[in-house]
């Protein structure tokens, strides 16, 4: 199981600014076995896929803004290739799409670039905030109605535990419908003291046992960790999400006996 976590990179943005090859680095030695890629902060692409071969990392998918996917796909692919990933998704929206006519606009896109790379064995996807639970559209929230299956043209969720917290729904109920669609579950804490703010994995309010057990009988091939400030030094929380994670691993299996 533990060969499924992921670091998103985001938590480290600063750190890669200053030197991406030696945050890498530092993931593995932490045990990591795979990141999200979330832009490469000037660095050649391939420089950096060489570096992740070179140690032995994975990439669990890559955050793309909708502009490029739209307007620069073929490079957006070639990346895919060179990090070896078949998924790549919308990370967030600006502020003129957050609106009934912006999330159709969003939903046409989206199967529009899924039409071009599903024959290829790629898949588009998108990642939500809880803005898009402000919104509704036919009878649902924007997020489903973006998320809304087209079997021919699919795209895949990716969605985030925190901010569906945030938004006042439990994670685990919401994800249910996804099962066998969400390749990729981003697991991200929300602190317990009222502030509603980003937390290490297992020192919030979300219990990722049952969701990660939730996971493991719905398809789910990684389990992406964000957190989007840290109190600290970015490296060590990311170091201390990890090490939760690895003693819930026990309970997750506990938890999938007794199903």
């Amino acid at each position: 199981m533990r060969q499924k976590f992921a670091a998103q990179l985001y938590t480290l943005r600063n750190e890669l600014k200053k030197d991406f090859p030696g945050t890498l680095k530092e993931l593995k030695k932490m045990g990591w076995s795979a990141v999200q890629i979330d832009g490469l902060h000037g660095n050649d692409p391939r420089e950096i896929a060489a570096v992740m071969d070179e140690l032995g990392l994975h990439t669990a998918g890559m955050h793309v803004g909708l502009e490029r996917m739209k307007y620069d796909l073929p490079a957006v692919l070639q990346e895919a290739s060179l990090f070896k990933t078949k998924d790549f998704i919308c990370h967030s929206l600006p502020d003129e799409l957050m609106n009934p006519e912006g999330y159709r606009s969003v939903r046409n896109d989206l199967r529009q670039v899924a039409s071009q790379v599903t024959d290829l064995g790629l898949r588009a996807g998108y990642h939500n905030h809880d803005f898009e639970f402000h919104t509704s559209l036919d009878g649902q929230y924007a997020l489903d109605y973006v998320l809304e299956l087209d079997p021919v043209n699919p795209v895949y969720p990716e969605i985030d535990t925190y901010w569906v917290k945030k938004a006042g729904l439990d994670p685990l109920s919401y994800i249910r419908q996804y099962a066998g669609r969400m390749p990729i579950l981003h697991l991200k804490d929300m602190t317990s003291d009222g502030r509603e703010y980003f937390a290490e994995i297992g020192t919030g309010v979300i219990d990722f046992v049952p969701i990660i057990a939730w996971g493991e009988q719905s398809g789910v091939e990684w389990y992406c960790v964000e957190q989007d400030y840290c109190p600290g030094n970015p490296l060590d929380s990311i170091a201390l999400s990890f090490d939760n994670l690895q003693k819930m691993e026990l309970a997750v299996k506990r938890l999938l006996q007794q199903v």
